[in-house]
């Protein structure tokens, strides 16, 4: 009998995991999308927007080729990449003209409006709704970064001796940051479905308290 009833207690926690699950993309989302207003962030997400055929169009010189110091053609953002907490003023100045943070701004701005509606949907089933399928399109659009962004993967660099594993499925810390996104991706669909359930719920019983 008192399995039973811990078993009960348990099969509740359903509802509850579905709006921890809202909370837990809301606080993700809104902090990173938070984050897209500074320098450091946006400068970090370049290659990912230079490369990608969903968004290079954004930046002035996403398709600008360069000769390097290796006299090697690469990106022109590769010659302007900005370490993690390292202020270059060359590199911010041409940053500026190219629209990267002009970019991120926008971005960080989309992104917390999908975490919004998402926890919105404890409430309001249609908005979450929403939320869910907005989070799972990001989510396809961040994994399409596996196949358009070389980054994503450890580069031949050699050194004493050759590189002993570069390229796919070799992925570096930005290809492993962005494969995470695939629970995104899933938990979207979970509160989108969930969403869809409550709003057909809740029209059987308002059809029903009419007929």
């Amino acid at each position: 009998m008192q399995n039973n009833t811990v078993l009960n207690h348990l099969t509740r926690l359903d509802s509850y995991s579905i709006h921890f699950l809202r909370i837990s993309i809301f606080i993700v989302m809104a902090w990173i999308g938070g984050l897209k207003a500074f320098q450091y962030e946006a400068d970090g997400i370049v290659p990912f927007v230079a490369n990608s055929p969903f968004m290079s169009f954004f930046y002035k010189n996403a398709n600008q080729k360069v000769i390097n110091d290796d006299h090697q053609i690469v990106s022109e953002y590769t010659l302007y990449k900005n370490p993690e907490g390292k202020m270059v003023n060359k590199n911010i100045e041409w940053h500026t003209e190219n629209g990267t943070y002009l970019f991120s701004y926008g971005l960080g701005t989309v992104i917390i409006i999908i975490a919004t509606l998402v926890v919105l949907g404890i409430w309001f089933p249609k908005i979450g709704a929403l939320g869910g399928a907005l989070t799972f399109l990001m989510s396809f659009v961040t994994l399409s970064f596996l196949v358009t962004t070389p980054e994503v993967y450890v580069p031949n660099l050699a050194g004493d001796f050759p590189t002993p594993q570069y390229g796919f499925p070799y992925l570096s810390g930005a290809g492993r940051l962005v494969l995470k996104d695939i629970m995104m991706m899933a938990a979207g669909l979970v509160i989108f479905s969930d969403s869809l359930k409550k709003i057909v719920r809740s029209s059987l019983n308002t059809f029903s308290e009419h007929n």
